[in-house]
């Protein structure tokens, strides 16, 4: 009897040991970074009041091993990266020193073309975890980065930055019609044509030819004009996934179902979590669209 029981018991002790393990390996965890609200008038660039939305969209919406982490102000340690299978970042860009980028120095601080040797060794590290698979999602002003260096990386992780420099005079906030492609593609499950009776969308995007790059969504003027595209996602090498949404000015546009509904998806797409097929339908507290 001794002997049975000596020769089982580490068996019980290992059996046991994996189970936390396997559930850490199949746990999916989204990690959001809102830069500060360092400039604009209330209701703009709401960074952090946006991204509680989506936050709390994935929360309720009754999935399986999928956990959400919040930060505000910059992107957090290697520690909690490392462990994320999507980061969803929306902040200022990096060309005034006033404002704070979620990941990227300010250009002003910098040469324009490489950053100190503490950045370099964390922007590489984030760069391995790209190349691992993990998926990242920007919104708006986000995508706005001056530096050389900088826009090679944003480039490759999601295939566009903002084309501006230092000018936003072609910037136009008006009324917009919304259309999404006519693709298959997850993230625009349960999506529909909507109206945007104000925002604000970035059009000059550095587009370089991508085969990874599929577009999806496009607005235009509704009194007339080309319709521009302001949405895209890209399968990386490695499997990562990237998705850019360009508008997201107004917080107030939370309130839009299909607005909320397809950055809903586009995180969980970002993360392989499966989107149902209806989409992610969301029903936000009115406190949380203030």
């Amino acid at each position: 009897m001794k002997l049975f029981r000596l020769s089982i018991l580490p068996t019980l002790i290992l059996t046991s040991s994996l189970v936390p393990l396997a559930r850490a390996q199949e746990q999916k965890t989204i990690v959001f970074v809102a830069g500060p609200k360092d400039h604009g008038r209330v209701d703009r660039h709401e960074y952090q009041k946006d991204l509680a939305v989506l936050k709390y969209c994935i929360d309720n919406a009754g999935l399986k091993d999928v956990r959400t982490l919040a930060f505000n102000g910059k992107t957090p340690s290697m520690r909690i990266l490392n462990n994320a299978s999507a980061i969803v970042m929306e902040s200022s860009g990096d060309r005034i020193p006033e404002e704070t980028h979620a990941i990227f120095p300010q250009d002003a601080m910098t040469d324009h073309k490489s950053y100190d040797p503490y950045t370099l060794d964390r922007l590489k590290q984030v760069d391995e975890l790209m190349k691992k698979g993990v998926g990242l999602v920007a919104l708006h002003y986000t995508t706005w980065v001056n530096n050389e260096l900088g826009r090679k990386y944003w480039l490759d992780w999601l295939g566009g930055v903002a084309d501006y420099g230092q000018d936003d005079s072609k910037v136009l906030v008006t009324k917009w019609s919304a259309t999404p492609a006519k693709s298959e593609h997850p993230i625009l499950r349960g999506i529909k044509p909507w109206t945007y009776e104000q925002e604000e969308f970035f059009f000059k995007e550095l587009l370089p030819p991508d085969p990874r790059r599929t577009p999806l969504l496009t607005v235009s003027r509704p009194a007339g004009g080309d319709a521009e595209v302001v949405s895209w996602a890209v399968e990386r090498n490695g499997g990562g996934r990237g998705f850019v949404f360009t508008g997201s000015d107004f917080h107030k546009n939370m309130a839009i179902d299909p607005h909320r509904r397809m950055l809903t998806n586009a995180v969980l797409w970002a993360a392989k979590v499966e989107v149902p097929a209806d989409g992610v339908s969301c029903q936000v507290p009115e406190e949380l669209l203030k």
